[in-house]
């Protein structure tokens, strides 16, 4: 392999929307809103932590494109010849060892896509890597060493235009994904999109409480927390915080690397392990399809998610009468069941626990996981 031994490689992120998107009714995949965002954020998001620089690969819509702050680098070739165009301009445009590309309209792209790719290239001494759901090919995530650029450029010339086949001219490092298989989660028609609208992709049972400000959702997190693990349930727990939260000590190592501008920063011990990544000024809500990738599901039986009380997924909803304010329901068509501290004096179709009972509400959150389908 032609590489610089003496550091690590470089590798630039390519996002390839240069498509047409026939079968979405040639819609521009990358804009379409997914979750309220283009999809192309999601991907950007996932991306852009991993590699040394990224870019977009488009055809249509430069300024849309290029308003996300990253270079668009439109294909060399006409007649939009496929995913191996965008490649090809993009390895000749820029002067990293190594290309990583991905689709633009995967929302949950791997956060270890980089890691594991070049860790299997480098371990199998081969020329590319690609990646692996456990069923087939996912090629159009490729990890591409710029050198071949004319290789694949008289591929191009030739008439080739299948993908697959061209990578198969190399040594390839074949890198398994089959444990997060959503990564690769693209859509091709509108009725995919629709369908995914609705509900957060995830495999794990998810269960919100959704509720005022001191209602007391935390509260009941740590109370049934000890009660579901006590079952043998493992749990995780996503919470939305206010924007000026900090889980950082003034003072402290890790706290000074961050505010000396470190956009991330791991900190790791034998026991706990803490990801800080500053988010730009102007990032809007995070969305749990975002956050959900960063849990490791190994072995996890439920999500419980405190906040969040916009995102569609099931809730419970607490309730509290003495603070006066209306009920979620029936506005909220994804609350499933209501925990409150007396009885409610309105009928509802959905049930009603005592909030001040763990025991009813751990029962029920049991019987949630056993019903769960993703």
């Amino acid at each position: 392999m032609n590489m610089n031994t003496s550091s690590s490689p470089s590798i630039t992120g390519v996002i390839l929307a240069g498509g047409q998107a026939r079968r979405m009714g040639g819609e521009d995949k990358g804009l379409i809103l997914f979750k309220n965002k283009p999809l192309i954020y999601y991907a950007i998001s996932c991306l852009s932590p991993q590699v040394d620089q990224l870019v977009v690969n488009a055809n249509r819509n430069i300024t849309n494109y290029q308003a996300f702050g990253y270079q668009v680098i439109s294909d060399d070739l006409t007649d939009f010849c496929g995913p191996l165009a965008g490649m090809l301009t993009v390895m000749k445009s820029v002067d990293t060892d190594y290309i990583l590309t991905i689709h633009c309209d995967s929302p949950l792209i791997s956060r270890q896509l980089l890691q594991r790719m070049m860790e299997s290239l480098l371990l199998e001494n081969a020329d590319l890597a690609v990646a692996h759901d456990g069923e087939r090919l996912q090629p159009v995530f490729s990890l591409l060493p710029c050198r071949l650029h004319k290789e694949l450029e008289e591929y191009l010339s030739q008439g080739g235009r299948k993908i697959d086949l061209w990578l198969s001219q190399f040594k390839m490092a074949v890198v398994d994904f089959s444990d997060q298989t959503d990564c690769f989660l693209n859509f091709n028609h509108p009725e995919e999109l629709q369908q995914h609208q609705a509900k957060l992709t995830c495999s794990i049972p998810l269960l919100g409480f959704s509720a005022f400000s001191g209602t007391g959702k935390t509260t009941l997190l740590r109370q049934l927390i000890p009660t579901l693990k006590a079952q043998g349930i493992e749990v995780a727990v996503i919470k939305h915080a206010h924007h000026n939260f900090d889980i950082d000590v003034p003072g402290k190592d890790s706290y000074e690397i961050r505010q000396a501008g470190a956009g991330q920063v791991l900190v790791a011990s034998n026991q706990l392990m803490a990801l800080m990544e500053v988010q730009a000024s102007e990032q809007v809500e995070p969305n749990l399809i975002d956050l959900i990738p960063r849990l490791n599901l190994t072995n996890l039986d439920i999500i419980l998610v405190e906040g969040f009380k916009h995102e569609v997924m099931p809730k419970i909803e607490l309730y509290r009468p003495s603070l006066t304010k209306p009920l979620l329901y029936p506005d909220d068509a994804n609350i499933i069941a209501i925990a409150s501290d007396a009885a409610l004096n309105e009928t509802t179709t959905i049930p009603q626990l005592d909030l001040n009972n763990i025991t009813e509400i751990t029962t029920f959150i049991e019987d949630f996981i056993r019903n769960w389908t993703p």
